[in-house]
């Protein structure tokens, strides 16, 4: 058996974070186990889905490096959907209802006011082929539901809750088909877990209750069904479940410039008994990936923390691997300089203009003469190695040292008062250019 995973967002939004971590948690599953990882389009609200979510669906996986061994589409499928539909009709086990949305709410207020659980009480199934057409020659088009077989107790052993146990007799029939002819989610994911042959499903807990009746979907099919696993909820820093958290698209994470294997490093462990790390390679979050580790507490996410590990991920990454991303004419000197003091790659810019000049300096009046005497001394040296010289002559001719003697020469030199080792910075300000800020100052 080869283990088959699929990713199935629906093209109605961009990708928020809980959906990127399902994504990535279902291809590091199949990446562990040799298996395969597929992207389902799942488009069948047409008034709603766009082909610019999709294309931005496809982008931010690629952005992850989450690639997709294959994509389908559901709006490529109705033919499918309608011929296993027909099967299900002719077994009995769909079944049309033409309650209108305004008396299906009326009789659920009913029954929460005596204190039943809301459930559809299956009066469709008592209609006459004469009611039928009765109220079809009224206008009235059925919806479907599909009708749970109330002999067979729903058990399944989740990957990440366990024992999972439910009587489909306190459960309403879902409705799988609307009036219009349009399809519902339940239904048309079964039929294309079967046909792609999708062995795990990995996905949120709130699809725990979808998932005790699809299985009784791929029962009245004929498929087996694939294991589950159903993950408890990311929630923000403030411990409850976040609003916020569902406006944090992968694009705003682009823009403020994390490093897409630092969400992958939080993603990959949040809600496991594993630490987070700052792994610049995937490999060995993929290798600990094991759904026993996972709680059933929610999740919590937390944007600061994302964001000192993307810088942790920085300091660990080689010139190679962002040579394309820094600013023209820094070389790997710099980078290896700067590094250090970055956050993203992006502010290696800002850094890299200290380098390359012109600063500005606000030098106190009485560090000027100071400043005057480097200059003289810079003049004189061997730029092999400039800054411990530099300060080495500066301490046994004026006596000055610590911040005395530093703050000045980096004000004067970079223009700020904190940065890169001066060490590292002072090569690649370069001679001249060093003996113009000191000069100037």
């Amino acid at each position: 058996m080869t283990v088959t995973t699929r990713f199935a967002p629906s093209p109605t939004g961009k990708l928020h974070v809980g959906n990127l971590r399902t994504a990535l948690h279902n291809w590091m599953f199949a990446k562990k186990q040799g298996g395969r990882f597929l992207l389902r389009i799942d488009d069948t609200d047409a008034e709603r889905s766009e082909e610019a979510f999709v294309e931005a669906i496809r982008a931010d996986l690629a952005w992850l490096g989450l690639n997709p061994d294959g994509e389908e589409r559901q709006s490529a499928r109705f033919d499918r959907y309608e011929a296993r539909f027909e099967e299900l009709k002719a077994a009995g086990r769909v079944y049309p209802a033409y309650e209108t949305a305004q008396e299906l709410e009326l009789r659920r207020k009913v029954l929460l006011g005596r204190g039943l659980p809301p459930v559809y009480d299956r009066a469709a199934l008592a209609l006459t082929d004469a009611d039928r057409a009765k109220l079809e020659a009224e206008g009235i088009r059925p919806h479907w539901r599909f009708r749970l077989d109330h002999d067979a107790m729903i058990e399944w052993d989740d990957l990440v809750r366990g024992p999972q146990r439910f009587d489909p007799k306190t459960m309403s029939d879902p409705v799988v088909r609307r009036a219009d002819g349009s399809w519902l989610y339940l239904l048309p994911s079964v039929i294309d877990d079967i046909d792609m042959a999708i062995t795990h499903v990995v996905r949120g807990e709130d699809h725990v209750s979808n998932t005790a009746t699809q299985l009784q979907m791929f029962a009245a099919l004929g498929a087996a069904a694939p294991r589950f696993a159903h993950e408890a909820l990311l929630t923000g820093v403030e411990g409850k479940l976040s609003k916020r958290l569902g406006s944090l698209g992968i694009e705003h994470f682009r823009e403020i410039g994390i490093e897409p294997q630092a969400l992958i490093a939080l993603l990959a462990r949040l809600g496991t008994s594993d630490p987070v790390e700052p792994l610049a390679d995937s490999a060995p979050l993929i290798e600990s990936f094991d759904f026993a580790r996972f709680g059933r507490a929610p999740a919590r996410f937390d944007e600061e923390e994302l964001a000192q590990l993307g810088a942790r991920i920085v300091h660990q990454l080689d010139y190679a691997a962002v040579k394309g991303r820094l600013p023209a004419g820094m070389t790997e000197a710099g980078w290896a300089a700067i590094r250090p003091n970055l956050s993203t790659i992006a502010e290696a810019a800002d850094w890299w203009s200290v380098v390359e000049g012109p600063v500005t300096a606000s030098i106190a009046e009485e560090d000027r003469p100071f400043l005057g005497q480097a200059a003289e001394v810079a003049a004189t040296l061997d730029w092999s190695n400039p800054w411990p010289a530099l300060t080495g002559a500066l301490k046994e001719s004026t006596g000055r040292k610590g911040r005395a003697l530093f703050l000045p020469l980096r004000l004067a030199l970079t223009g700020r008062e904190h940065g890169p080792d001066m060490a590292a910075l002072l090569p690649l300000i370069g001679k001249d250019a060093a003996l113009e800020r000191l000069g100037s100052a």
